[in-house]
Parts: structure tokens; C-alpha cells; sequence
């Protein structure tokens, strides 16, 4: 597969180099880049189960079933991907807003039990 502004290594697993990243959150994600206009920075796509973050959690979260990316991302950027996100078929929205490592998350996560779509929260 071939994306515009992406490359499957900016999804890769920062711990461990491992990628199992989600074409179809990669499509989604390009879509809403060509849209906003503006360059997405991929500050976290793919985790692997031993990816400290995810290590600490009782059940394996979006990022580690490939289906989420955070975004650096701050401001009126920032906004404008918040306002555009479920047109593009995101189901999960974060936002950290705060402090030196700014980013919104997005998935693709479908309704579940302990997990119902859509959603938004803060960090």
C-alpha cells in the first residue's frame, strides 16, 4: 500500500519495531490529512504488547490491536481535527492539550463492552 503523506514506518512500534497498523486507519487518516491541509505527525501508531504503555494495561487498548495513532498536534490544528474526525470515520477521540507532548488520539475502534463508539475524552 501507498499513501500520499505516510509511510508504514511512522506506525511502527517505537519499542519494539513491530507494525501491525490497520490499513484501513491509514486510509481514514489520509483522507482527513488531504482535508485539514496540513502535515499529521505520527507521535504514536502501533504498540506491541510490551511497549511500556500498554504493558501496564489489564486488557490491550486501541494502539495495540492497530487500530489508533496519536497526532502532535496543538491549537487551531488541533480543532480542526477534533470537528472533522467522525465525518472521516473515526470512532475514538482523545485530546491531551496540555503541557510539551500535545496530541490527538484517533481509532477506529468498533462498539464494544467497556469501549462503546463513539467517544471522546481528555488525558
Amino acid at each position: 500500500m501507498s499513501w500520499k503523506n505516510f509511510t508504514l514506518e511512522e506506525f511502527a512500534c517505537k519499542h519494539t519495531g513491530e507494525n501491525k497498523i490497520e490499513h484501513e486507519l491509514i486510509d481514514k487518516l489520509q483522507a482527513l490529512r488531504t482535508e485539514c491541509g496540513f502535515p499529521f505527525k505520527i507521535t504514536s501508531g502501533y504498540r506491541s504488547a510490551d511497549h511500556p504503555i500498554e504493558a501496564r494495561k489489564s486488557k490491550p487498548g486501541t494502539h495495540a490491536l492497530g487500530l489508533a495513532a496519536d497526532i502532535g498536534v496543538r491549537g487551531e490544528q488541533a480543532l480542526e481535527i477534533i470537528s472533522k474526525a467522525t465525518d472521516f470515520g473515526f470512532t475514538g477521540i482523545g485530546v491531551n492539550q496540555k503541557g510539551n507532548a500535545r496530541f490527538i488520539h484517533l481509532d477506529i475502534s468498533k462498539d464494544s463492552q467497556g469501549r462503546p463508539r463513539p467517544h471522546i475524552w481528555s488525558y
